[in-house]
């Protein structure tokens, strides 16, 4: 199935924008956590993470989800392919591990500090509310520089797919066109 041009670049548009989003979030969530946990005031420490409860609860899946649904649509519907590139394929796992952690690490570890401070104790652990985000910051850093940088060339998969084609592993996706790199 190959998109066709308006959709694959409809698609990119909110894969780019989902990912930022979801970059965003995770700058907010660990600005939050940072605040959550150097501030002395027990105000401050609710209000930070009640709101780092709004993001994790209303805002951080469905982005996810945007992502990781968009990204599968862009790599099965184009000539990058899930399984021919590296980049492509490492991406795919990544957005899935953080989607993960996001559901079984970072929301219950909000919602743990929530409660704990919300019941006028003092926040319970700094790793439930700077952990996440910090893991999430550097996963999300690194899928921003391997998706403009694309390294790593083919996979097994990849490399068939090319030679049952007939064109040597080393040659561009398109015949005819020259890809440019910084």
């Amino acid at each position: 199935m190959k998109l066709t041009r308006p959709v694959r670049r409809a698609s990119l548009v909110v894969h780019v924008a989902a990912s930022a989003s979801w970059l965003g979030l995770t700058l907010g969530l660990l600005a939050l956590g940072i605040v959550a946990t150097t501030t002395g005031s027990a105000a401050t420490v609710e209000a930070s993470v009640r709101a780092m409860k709004l993001f994790a609860d209303w805002l951080l899946l469905p982005v996810a989800g945007l992502t990781l649904l968009s990204g599968l649509m862009l790599s099965l519907g184009t000539s990058w392919g899930l399984a021919r590139h590296r980049w492509v394929y490492t991406k795919f796992w990544l957005t899935l591990a953080t989607t993960t952690a996001t559901v079984f690490a970072l929301r219950p570890g909000v919602n743990a500090a929530v409660t704990a401070v919300a019941a006028g104790g003092a926040l319970p652990d700094a790793g439930d509310v700077l952990f996440g985000p910090v893991v999430s910051l550097s996963a999300y850093l690194f899928m921003t520089v391997v998706s403009i940088l694309k390294p790593w060339g083919l996979t097994r998969r990849g490399r068939r797919l090319r030679e049952a084609a007939g064109r040597p592993a080393g040659t561009a996706a398109r015949a005819g066109r020259v890809r440019e790199t910084a």
